[in-house]
């Protein structure tokens, strides 16, 4: 056995990569990329009736977009049943399975007399020394494992510590069913075994499976895999994520505005940590991550950190690279590809240059769109009702001396020579500069709020400057 890290992400393509489904990739992802090891992509697909392709291309789609990047071709469940089968045989060859002709009454039977003594349903191992000569003609048996019947079994997990299970309550589960299709059970493990898996990271819903797992593990005289059962994320009222608390599909993150750097940073501070480090890089989690490092309760999702968070993130961004991000998330904002089809050179480089003071004022891309919307707005300008009050009684006298002082500038027309003129120009008339700035504002945006006003003249241009100014004027 290499001493290689493997690590894998197995989801099931039964919908969309959904955020806990997202922070499970990045786990093994981070571990992969920590040790220099690799992270293998398998589909669980051998669910027929709810696996659908869809969910597969969203799932390959939405690891894509976050850059959790996998090593060689995703592998499928389903297309390996034949090994599976294979496998289950051999158990029998081997004596440590068996084929049960147990017909569903008598398993009706077991469960409501387990039922009545207040136990867990379980099988009762009738079959387990029998010879399958005594089962009734052209009866197909399902292949059952022979679990330990007494003592326990032990997961050394590196989140949870020891964890011990009493092998009386594993019984002598289905590896094979009796039309010839693998259990998930056992399908997990001689998947995990055949790709050469290392270290299994997987949410703590798991844990009870691992059990079980080792059991086929020791049957096959197998190296089990080093395990990690992460804790799942939980809502702000401490409840399990459901769909009204986020536990949304990632490309449901991208629509709203999130930057995949950002939303996997606090991914990874959701259940782990390093020391008071809230704001990291993909290098710096990769440096640092660690199972052992993993808190074993719940974390809470929580938006208000997630945006306050992505806010950080485009503030501390290159301006040339977060307007890559921009522009190649337009198509999936709701106001997105009206602003695409207008992205002219121009307007890029307008784009860039009013980055700076857009990226303070907003948290997600969605506010960046709205931050950007007076570069692309046709005149005359709509102007709301706050803008419009600006512009009102004495606003609109001032703004006529504003657009005589803009129009005077003789040098280049920069943020410092327009800040410059209107300076001279309040100064002059006796007004207070904020008097002067805000009209000249509503005039130039059609809103009371934006980023700064000589930023804004600078980014806009003479010609556009002075015509929106003109518009209400005249």
């Amino acid at each position: 056995m290499s001493d290689k890290v493997v690590t894998r992400f197995a989801p099931s393509p039964t919908g969309f990569l959904h955020i806990g489904g997202a922070r499970t990739a990045l786990f093994n992802w981070l571990y992969a990329k920590h040790t220099g090891g690799k992270m293998l992509l398998r589909i669980e697909d051998t669910d027929r009736e709810r696996s659908t392709d869809a969910a597969t291309a969203a799932i390959l789609d939405g690891l894509s977009w976050l850059g959790l990047t996998w090593d060689g071709e995703p592998v499928s469940q389903f297309e390996r049943a034949p090994r599976h089968r294979a496998v289950a045989e051999e158990l029998v060859r081997l004596g440590k399975a068996y084929y049960c002709y147990a017909t569903p009454a008598e398993l009706e039977v077991m469960r409501e007399s387990a039922r009545a003594k207040g136990l867990p349903p379980r099988y009762d191992g009738r079959w387990r020394d029998r010879d399958p000569s005594e089962a009734a003609v052209g009866a197909k048996g399902a292949i059952r494992i022979k679990a330990p019947a007494d003592g326990e079994t032990v997961v050394h997990d590196r989140v949870q510590g020891e964890v011990r299970f009493p092998n009386k309550d594993l019984d002598d589960f289905i590896i094979l069913r009796s039309d010839g299709n693998p259990t998930y059970m056992h399908a997990v493990v001689v998947d995990d075994h055949d790709m050469g898996i290392t270290h299994i990271i997987r949410g703590d819903d798991h844990l009870t499976n691992a059990a079980r797992q080792m059991v086929i593990y020791r049957a096959m005289g197998w190296d089990v895999p080093s395990m990690s059962h992460i804790p799942l994320i939980h809502g702000a009222d401490g409840a399990k994520l459901s769909k009204r608390h986020g536990a949304l599909g990632v490309e449901a993150y991208r629509a709203m505005g999130y930057l995949p750097e950002a939303l996997l940073n606090y991914l990874a501070r959701l259940g782990w940590s390093h020391g008071d480090d809230e704001i990291m890089s993909i290098a710096e989690m990769i440096a640092w991550f660690d199972t052992g490092d993993v808190n074993k309760g719940a974390a809470r999702f929580d938006f208000a950190k997630l945006e306050a968070l992505n806010g950080v993130h485009m503030r501390r961004m290159n301006d040339a690279e977060l307007l890559d991000i921009f522009i190649n998330t337009l198509p999936y904002l709701e106001s997105g590809p009206a602003i695409a089809a207008r992205l002219d050179d121009t307007r890029k480089a307008q784009l860039l240059a009013a980055l700076p003071g857009l990226k303070e004022r907003a948290k997600t891309l969605v506010e960046l769109v709205d931050g950007a919307a007076f570069l692309f707005a046709e005149r005359p300008l709509p102007i709301d009702e706050k803008a419009a009050a600006l512009l009102g009684g004495e606003g609109r006298e001032i703004l006529r001396g504003a657009h005589a002082a803009l129009k005077a500038i003789s040098g280049d027309w920069t943020a410092a020579a327009a800040e410059a003129a209107i300076r001279e120009y309040a100064l002059a008339g006796g007004h207070k500069l904020g008097a002067v700035a805000q009209p000249l504002r509503a005039a130039l945006i059609g809103k009371s709020t934006s980023p700064g006003v000589f930023d804004v003249l600078a980014v806009l241009g003479r010609e556009e400057s002075l015509a929106r100014i003109a518009d209400q004027i005249d």
